[in-house]
């Protein structure tokens, strides 16, 4: 299946994200079945609040297709965008968010916030698919949440 391909992807830049010690989030933008950009959390490397995953990889797409407008492009990310990747979301265009863990502490796709796609005050509407891979991708931030808890400890 094509979701679970990109979503693989995905999975894999979110293991590069936590190899620089970053919170384990990828994301890929695909544009007629194709990868145009990718994207792993990269705030604390780079000192950019703003450095979330999805914004990273809607920059590569954006940069290489020569426009910030990402009409009929889908984002697929590991974790349910926040509010602020939500805005962004919207003002690229983007046609289709597919996420596989959902964030209760700052989802902005139903599970805090219902920016994406509910709130119809937005120029723009957001299709939403969710669960993709939602274990795996549950799974590999939790394990990163409880080594980082355990090194604390120690």
């Amino acid at each position: 299946m094509e979701e679970n391909r990109f979503m693989r992807r995905a999975i894999e830049l979110a293991g590069e994200a936590e190899g620089e010690g970053e919170v384990p989030v990828g994301a890929v933008v695909v544009l007629n079945e194709e990868i145009i950009g990718e994207g792993y959390n990269r705030p604390i490397s780079t000192s950019d609040p703003t450095a979330h995953a999805e914004i990273v990889a809607m920059r590569d797409a954006s940069s290489r297709l020569g426009n910030y407008r990402l009409t009929d492009a889908d984002l697929y990310v590991t974790l349910e965008p926040c509010p602020m990747c939500a805005g962004a979301i919207v003002h690229a265009r983007i046609r289709r968010v597919i996420y596989g863990a959902s964030d209760p502490k700052g989802g902005a796709a139903g599970s805090v916030f219902d920016l994406l796609p509910s709130d119809d005050r937005f120029n723009h509407r957001v299709e939403i698919t969710d669960g993709i891979m939602a274990d795996e991708c549950s799974h590999q931030l939790s394990q990163f949440f409880r080594r980082r808890r355990m090194e604390k400890k120690t």
